[in-house]
């Protein structure tokens, strides 16, 4: 396919959302807004955007946003048509550590080894914690049946990360301690911010070394995250195979997210590792 203007190569995008939200009145406005503009409401409106950026292929989940809990397991039936009727989209079943979602987490678990499904997703920005020092009896039992079914079957388990609150990165640390020799886990927006970034990057090359089988994508990054994981990579000489390429559209901005890594100062191999071939590696067998 052609490729946009300003871009040089095709990419395969590893974490976008597919799915449409509702306007919501976030933060306390006091009527309803939709921040992200657009959204992709069904498989062909997510196609469309990706012969619009020239992106290859995409790893969807749920698109989410709005405090209902209940929301992005409603758009799992969206992911896994996006998945399984196009070559080009695979997708991550959402799911939940927290008691009060249990049964939605059970449905969504029973359709893991389904074609089309790479992995599992979920975040803390709706409630509860991924330190496991934080969690009652039942949260813990979810959250070992999940890493469970990971394991099982092999998958990637994405995880969203903020700087600050439930999701900041040093929950996430006793987390991928405990579960991440065994099963693979994504931490989405390398911590997100200043001080996730800060934290996370001498502690993921470290996780590397040490044989902890972490990912993460640069999509939200401060600019100098995406610049500074790039170049420790080249550095330390390892962790290239460890970093994907995300657009997280329609949450940011797919140009921006490109150009972190196309214009990092970094060879010509690690970027093509990141923007698509890692993703290759990674999945490929599976598509």
């Amino acid at each position: 396919m052609p490729l946009p203007d300003g871009m040089k190569r095709e990419v395969i995008d590893g974490h976008s959302h597919i799915g449409e939200i509702e306007s919501w009145p976030f933060y306390g406005i006091d009527y309803p807004v939709k921040p992200i503009v657009y959204d992709f409401p069904r498989t062909k409106d997510f196609l469309k955007f990706m012969d619009q950026h020239g992106i290859e292929r995409s790893l969807v989940m749920s698109n989410y946003g709005i405090p209902k809990p209940e929301q992005p397991f409603s758009l799992n039936p969206v992911v896994m048509e996006a998945a399984s009727t196009t070559d080009r989209i695979r997708g991550l079943l959402w799911v939940s550590f927290l008691p009060r979602d249990r049964e939605h987490t059970m449905e969504s678990l029973k359709h893991a080894g389904e074609a089309g499904i790479l992995g599992l997703k979920t975040t803390f920005l709706l409630g509860g914690n991924p330190n496991p020092a934080e969690w009652d009896d039942e949260t813990r039992a979810i959250a070992d049946m999940c890493f469970d079914v990971a394991e099982k079957h092999d998958y990637v388990f994405h995880f969203h990360t903020s700087a600050g609150g439930n999701s900041d990165i040093n929950n996430f640390i006793p987390m991928v301690e405990a579960y991440g020799k065994r099963v693979k886990i994504h931490l989405v927006h390398f911590g997100g911010g200043v001080s996730g970034h800060i934290k996370l990057v001498p502690k993921f090359m470290q996780w590397v070394k040490d044989g902890y089988k972490v990912y993460t994508d640069t999509s939200w990054a401060i600019g100098f995250g995406a610049r500074w994981l790039l170049v420790e990579i080249e550095k330390q000489g390892i962790g290239g195979d460890r970093v994907l390429f995300g657009s997280d559209e329609p949450w940011s901005d797919f140009m921006g997210e490109y150009w972190k890594i196309e214009g990092a100062p970094v060879s010509e191999e690690l970027k093509r590792m990141v923007l698509r071939e890692n993703f290759e590696t990674l999945h490929g067998a599976r598509w």
